[in-house]
């Protein structure tokens, strides 16, 4: 047997579970695994600034590609903390990734040693396990079942916690004859199905909602194909934005209180029954779910079973993965088929399109400064279909989700559940790390763009290119719209005269000059006209020097994105001018009717 430190092994395994990147910060207490990491090659490393941005860039990583689970690695006591928030963020979006954290010696764990702190126990309620490990001959096991759990049943994150004098012990282990364990996955019966299909036919406005595990499950052509078989426009969730295209004729929209589309909410609302799969009835999906449920059937297919009735009881559930419940919704779908006994749903598909062409939300305005909608339909003309779009939360994010076009899965990569401020520039960078071919896009406000921007000096020192749009009101736009409802304005401006930059005057933070500073490129546009040109600059900026480019938006400093303010998804809030002609939304789907 081949003998080797317990840090050895683990690398060795990360390998043979087909690990080839990792984000991380090294220190004391985990110099032996990167000492390993080193000696044994075949990973690549990406230098973080910040521990959390390390675990952001393990998420982005993770989401762009079906298989990838991105790893984060940091030293003891903060290194791990920092990274807490990466981890919630995973498992509330259900994505694997590995954090691997160091720890003080095992004898002086327990006498508040320099950064020892029981991450383990921090970390439980956000992964599916939180381990020190504690004897030297147990890592490899314990690394083996990390990967079994990230991808069993619904996946998430895991963090092993490693104390130093564990990865420096030797251990007999042969990694040429590892193998990985076999994930577990719930499957539907074909009775599950053929049930759940029979309550579908026997609606006559039934819509399938496709959730993240869609995706997940790479089961998006599988979705498309059960939609196109049976004649059921699909309404995406948020997570399920691309699982098929924008344009696609069964495409309905997004539903909800603020990411959705005006013709989707009303397309749902004349529903009466609702395929949910891979979805987790967010709360800012369905809203007040008296409106949401009123007059509607259910069948609820998820990966987690306690999933089921978490939110509302639904008239049907089914534990299964997507995919396997997919595979066996299109077999019996086409037997039905085949023997003339699916409903005709061509008009009802037809009635869903008819609202996507008259029911718009303007984006044209040739205001100065810039109305943020402008923004958005000048990046639907400035970056095709294969974009890479990511983004977290805010009035950007909102605003991005509901003018902003997706027309593959993983090509909207946003964190949903946690909304995280700083998320966006380590998770785009992570994204771009996993797909170097890809046209990346990131999205933000000013204020997640400065929680975290000393991670664009990670994309500079590693040629990391993507562009980065900003839109800047200098305001917390989103929590200055929520505090509407209590009539205040409170702590949520960002403004200040910058004494080194007059020019900008009460926008404050010149991020032009910190971009620059941390090596990257920006472009300033306050002119709406100059939006598409800044774009194609922005593209041949970063193809030429292979680092982040920015592009700021100087926006109006308020306005106010639709959405519903009594959490009613049938009464959504249109602030601004709805389209009443084609060249209010010159970018739509459908060319708007008139």
């Amino acid at each position: 047997m081949a003998r080797m430190t317990a840090a050895r092994a683990a690398v060795e395994i990360l390998k043979r579970e087909g690990v080839t990147d990792a984000f991380g910060v090294p220190g004391a207490a985990i110099n032996p695994f990167y000492a390993a990491l080193k000696a044994s090659g075949g990973i690549t490393h990406t230098l973080a600034r910040h521990v959390e941005g390390a675990s952001h860039m393990a998420e982005g990583y993770t989401r762009t590609h079906p298989g990838n689970i991105g790893v984060c690695i940091g030293t003891s006591g903060p290194a791990g903390t920092d990274m807490i928030t990466g981890l919630y963020s995973a498992t509330g979006d259900s994505i694997p990734i590995l954090c691997i954290t160091g720890q003080a010696p095992t004898a002086v764990i327990h006498k508040e040693d320099f950064q020892a702190v029981d991450i383990a126990s921090i970390a439980k309620p956000v992964t599916k396990m939180a381990v020190t490990v504690l004897e030297a001959a147990q890592v490899p096991g314990v690394v083996q079942q990390a990967f079994h759990l990230m991808r069993s049943g619904r996946p998430g994150p895991v963090l092993i916690d490693l104390p130093i004098d564990v990865q420096l012990t030797e251990i007999e282990f042969d990694p040429e004859t590892y193998e990985p364990l076999q994930a577990y996955k719930p499957a539907a019966t074909r009775a599950q199905i053929e049930k759940a299909l029979g309550m579908l036919n026997a609606a006559e406005r039934p819509l399938i909602v496709a959730g993240g595990g869609v995706i997940n499950a790479d089961a998006a052509e599988l979705l498309v194909e059960f939609a196109e078989l049976t004649g059921t426009p699909v309404v995406p969730t948020l997570m399920g934005w691309g699982v098929l295209p924008d344009d696609h004729e069964l495409n309905a929209g997004m539903v909800g209180l603020q990411t959705s589309h005006r013709y989707g909410n009303a397309t749902f609302l004349e529903s009466d029954f609702v395929l949910g799969i891979g979805n987790r009835w967010a709360n800012r999906h369905t809203g007040r779910l008296d409106v949401y449920t009123a007059g509607r059937t259910f069948v609820h297919v998820d990966i987690e079973p306690t999933q089921l009735g978490r939110i509302f009881a639904p008239d049907y559930g089914i534990a299964s993965d997507a995919r396997a419940a997919l595979e066996l919704f299109v077999e019996v779908a086409k037997e039905l088929k085949t023997t003339g006994r699916l409903p005709d749903r061509s008009g009802w598909a037809a009635a869903a399109q008819e609202k996507k062409a008259t029911l718009r939300r303007r984006t044209h305005f040739d205001d100065i400064p810039i109305k943020p909608q402008r923004v958005y339909e000048e990046m639907n003309k400035a970056f095709g279909p294969y974009t890479r779009y990511v983004s977290t939360i805010g009035l950007s994010q909102i605003a991005g989700a509901q003018m902003l076009h997706v027309y593959r899965p993983r090509h909207w990569i946003n964190c949903g559940q946690a909304g995280p401020l700083g998320w966006t520039v380590p998770a785009a960078l992570g994204v771009a790390k996993a797909d170097p071919e890809a046209s990346v896009v990131a999205l933000s406000g000013d204020y997640d763009f400065q929680f975290m921007i000393e991670e664009l000096a990670v994309g500079a020192q590693h040629r990391i290119p993507y562009v980065h749009v900003l839109v800047n009101n200098s305001y917390l736009g989103l929590i200055r719209q929520a505090q509407r409802a209590f009539d205040i304005d409170f702590q949520v401006k960002l403004e200040f005269e910058n004494i080194n930059s007059p020019e900008l005057g009460v926008y404050g933070v010149d991020h032009v000059k910190v971009a620059e500073g941390l090596g990257c490129k920006a472009i300033r546009v306050t002119d709406p006209a100059e939006l598409g040109a800044a774009f194609e600059q922005a593209k041949k900026l970063a193809a030429e020097h292979q680092v982040p480019v920015v592009v700021e938006a100087i926006l109006e400093r308020v306005t106010n994105i639709s959405m519903s303010t009594t959490n009613d998804i049938g009464n959504v809030v249109e602030f601004e001018e709805i389209a009443t002609e084609p060249g209010h939304a010159p970018t739509s789907i459908r060319t708007l009717k008139v």
